[in-house]
């Protein structure tokens, strides 16, 4: 067992001290208590389990409590116990499944400690507890199993706001409790940019954790042709295959493949014409045909080098090549590096939409050097932005602050604090996509905020006028006049968005866009009803209920939808 309060020295990961408490979240049946009884085994501390802790000072069961005084009494005893155990130190706390969906208590773990969501398919749940489904008051009287995927659906918002998430699935409790361990270790106070502290020291921005595995996310300055150790260290073998476009290929295309060689590993490269257009069957074919040519082996890897597009359309290739090959992400724009290269989605363009043709295909790791964003012009390095603001506006206010407070030396592409913030909307990209790998709980739907009326702006203008940020940004504008409009948010929020996205010089309409011309309501409708975010024929929408506060939404009114497009085309 590991003491209580030293610091701990792992080879997974930089040195930290335990988080002050560990508070278990998420959904029942997904294992808090049996995990925290192991965890709190492994490294010495108390384990209490906050539904335990409500019965026992009720004197009644959680059932009875619910019969004799309602929800309201129960959630009102569970805020004063959440209070008090958070209050402590050196405890593993697993609290009840509804309890993380309260403000006052999420904000109470948030604050106390590192805050762990405890994942499980609804299918798992309803394995695990749908024979007990009459002894849980959530689910009395209802259809367990479609209860169940409601209650997730519902609460998805709020458990995305754990500093992390397990999945529980196919782990035993010890397997989950050894995770959090490690998870323990890395564990940063996701709000806060301290001076000289650990988020600053350490290259590693978070883990990413999906059914298959995990991979790092790296973000530093200056590291583009010293990532061949790091490579050697994820079993990646020589040749490798880099895939880079014909604005990036000069330098780092060439720094990444003269680094690579520095250490032994033999890189050959493959360049693509810039731009969205390059995402096409025609172009993955002559990489194919390239990589026969070289009679590429399923062991060997491709390399993404460069932006968004390079990225989808490398990782597409080695997800189909050979029926999938390792697959390394090297991104070079903001917007690949805090979005597009995390999470495993890769795909190539229909003429008719984006990204209609695709698959989940997770890389080996991502390595994002800053620097390479000094390269940028000041229209590319915003647009990136817009989707690291768009992460602050989802699911973190205090980024939304740091934003805000520094909007000149980002724009600047100050190191320190560019590096920093870049870290940070990785970890809350990764923490997400962790939780919901396939977009099949509701909580990764999240990440699409600005993309319902964005994705529309490109493929209407047929991805020739908008970059991606900026039909980000103008849906974000978009989605808070809907917001807006339905009572959701006040009109101060949308104003907050106007100004911070134009101190970003982002647009907030697509006539501010250079170059857009003959948009039509018509054309924007028809690319939205070909999105991927579609259920049962209609869209569903991420909102905001707050700063932070992300939420979807299917039962916007048609014509609320076409007033703020027709606003946005103007």
């Amino acid at each position: 067992m590991l003491p209580r309060t030293t610091r701990q020295q792992t080879d997974k990961g930089p040195s930290l001290a335990l988080p002050r408490n560990i508070i278990l979240v998420g959904f029942m049946g997904t294992g808090k208590s049996r995990v925290g009884a192991s965890l709190a085994e492994k490294i010495g501390w108390e384990m209490v389990d906050a539904d335990h802790e409500i019965v026992r000072r009720a004197g009644r069961t959680i059932p009875q409590i619910f019969e004799q005084d309602g929800e309201s009494s129960f959630r009102q005893l569970e805020r004063s116990v959440i209070r008090d155990l958070c209050a402590g130190a050196n405890r593993v706390i697993a609290a009840g499944g509804g309890a993380f969906a309260d403000p006052g208590n999420r904000q109470e773990m948030l604050a106390s400690g590192m805050v762990v969501c405890l994942t499980a398919q609804p299918e798992t749940i309803y394995r695990r507890v749908g024979h007990r489904a009459g002894a849980r008051p959530m689910l009395a009287g209802y259809d367990p199993l479609d209860r169940i995927k409601t209650l997730l659906e519902q609460r998805a918002p709020s458990y995305a706001q754990a500093h992390h998430a397990v999945a529980t699935d196919d782990l035993t409790p010890e397997q989950a409790a050894e995770q959090i361990v490690d998870l323990s270790h890395r564990h940063v106070d996701p709000a806060r940019f301290p001076e000289g502290g650990s988020m600053a020291d350490a290259d590693l921005a978070a883990v990413v954790r999906h059914s298959g595995g995990s991979y790092p996310l790296v973000a530093g300055w200056g590291f583009l042709e010293d990532l061949g150790p790091r490579f050697l260290d994820l079993g990646i073998k020589s040749p490798v295959y880099i895939i880079t476009d014909s604005n990036v290929m000069n330098p780092y295309g060439r720094r990444v493949q003269r680094g690579l060689q520095k250490y032994g590993i033999a890189a050959h490269c493959f360049v693509i014409p810039a731009g969205e257009p390059s995402k096409s069957f025609a172009v993955v074919q002559s990489v194919y045909d390239w990589l026969v040519e070289r009679r590429a082996e399923r062991g060997q890897a491709i390399i993404a080098v460069g932006g968004g597009v390079v990225g989808d359309l490398a990782g597409f290739v080695a997800a189909t090549y050979l029926r999938g090959v390792p697959f390394v992400q090297v991104p070079t724009s903001m917007a690949a590096m805090v979005d597009a290269s995390i999470g495993g989605k890769v795909a190539v363009n229909l003429p008719q939409a984006k990204n209609l043709v695709g698959a989940f295909y997770q890389p080996q790791g991502v390595f994002a050097d800053v620097e390479t964003l000094s390269s940028l012009g000041k229209r590319e390095l915003a647009e990136g932005w817009a989707e690291a603001i768009k992460h602050g506006f989802i699911l973190d206010a205090a980024l939304v602050d740091v934003f805000e407070e520094h909007a000149e030396a980002l724009m600047d592409l100050e190191p320190e604090i560019s590096t920093q913030v870049i870290r940070r909307s990785m970890a809350i990209k990764a923490e997400i996509v962790s939780e919901d790998e396939r977009e099949t709980l509701g909580i990764r739907i999240l990440l699409n905020y600005g993309h319902t009326i964005g994705h529309a702006l490109e493929a209407s203008t047929e991805y020739g006028s908008f970059f991606h940020g900026e039909g980000v940004s103008v849906g974000m504008m978009g989605a808070a006049r809907i917001a807006q409009q339905m009572g959701m948010i006040s009109g101060e929020l949308v104003d907050r968005h106007h100004e911070l996205l134009r101190r970003f010089s982002l647009p907030t309409s697509a006539s501010a866009v250079s170059g857009v011309s003959g948009l039509s309501m018509e054309g924007v409708l028809r690319a939205m009803a070909l999105d991927k975010k579609v259920e049962g024929g209609g869209n569903r929408w991420v909102l905001l209920e707050g700063v932070g506060k992300a939420v979807v939404r299917r039962d916007v009114p048609k014509e609320l939808v076409e007033e703020t497009i027709k606003g946005l085309i103007g």
